[in-house]
């Protein structure tokens, strides 16, 4: 008796599994990328060499300051000679009327611009070392020199060389790039405490010559005394940024070109920031 044709199949069939969906396969790609995106954005920077950029931004702070007081009769920058400038309005020997207005709003403007971005560094997008609080400090203060310049270049503002020298009327709309500049220079400076480059406060020369020749190891090795040459690079860097900021006003008789310059310069930092190493931790 042939069993084959008498007994029924013992083979069950099989339930068909669930192919695995295209969609979910792809869906997996940008989640990976974005989480890729994320740990790379929220790394912190890897600390050598980083005095670089913070030295470099005296030269941008040598190109603004010597623009727009060459133009404006007012520092963004330097607030020590402002405070001089309001102190010598309040007893009424400014050269120009209402220049201590101009003074004052630059010294309000860069403490709250400090005050903003040293809350950036501790509140919004701890820690300061933090590639993403880098790129967006350095991004904010692009932008507020992209919106000085614009505001210039459009004609909103006059930016003729001796801006501020004029008819003595006070030009108001002057105080529109003021603000916006004296707010983002004190991102150089909480930058540079940030990353525990204080020898470097890259807004002022006073405390930098006094703490350079008072330094007991003034003429050690070039290697033997790192915040020594950082110091000498960042007087430097501030003198030759204003040279050059002269020159360009001198040759063009406008503003804009040094605003530009500034510009491109930190947003060229603002990229550097982006292709940082990070810093390899220990497992």
């Amino acid at each position: 008796m042939d069993l084959s044709t008498s007994l029924p199949s013992q083979e069950a069939p099989h339930p068909s599994l669930p192919a695995p969906s295209l969609s979910e396969d792809n869906s997996r790609k940008p989640n990976k990328l974005a989480s890729g995106v994320v740990r790379y954005l929220d790394a912190t920077v890897d600390g050598r060499h980083v005095d670089l950029i913070v030295v470099s931004t005296c030269f941008t702070t040598g190109l603004i300051d010597t623009v727009m007081f060459s133009a404006y009769g007012t520092f963004v920058s330097m607030q020590t000679g402002n405070t001089i400038f309001v102190a010598l309005g309040a007893s009424n020997q400014s050269t120009k009327p209402f220049s201590w207005v101009f003074s004052l709003l630059s010294i309000c403007c860069y403490s709250l611009g400090a005050l903003f971005f040293a809350r950036l560094n501790t509140l919004f997008l701890p820690p300061a070392q933090r590639r993403a609080t880098l790129m967006a400090s350095f991004l904010i203060q692009a932008v507020f020199i992209l919106v000085s310049v614009i505001t210039i270049q459009s004609g909103a503002v006059h930016g003729g060389n001796g801006a501020a020298a004029g008819s003595g009327v006070p030009q108001w709309n002057e105080l529109i790039p003021i603000a916006f500049l004296s707010f983002q220079s004190a991102g150089q400076i909480v930058n540079s405490r940030a990353m525990n480059i204080n020898e470097v406060p890259t807004v002022v020369i006073t405390s930098l010559l006094c703490d350079l020749f008072s330094d007991p190891k003034l003429l050690a090795a070039v290697r033997a005394n790192i915040k020594r040459n950082r110091r000498i690079a960042g007087f430097l860097l501030l003198l030759i940024g204003a040279i050059t900021s002269g020159w360009i006003l001198k040759a063009t008789g406008r503003v804009e070109p040094v605003l530009w310059v500034a510009a491109g310069l930190k947003l060229g930092m603002f990229l550097a920031w982006a292709i940082w190493p990070w810093m390899q931790l220990e497992s």
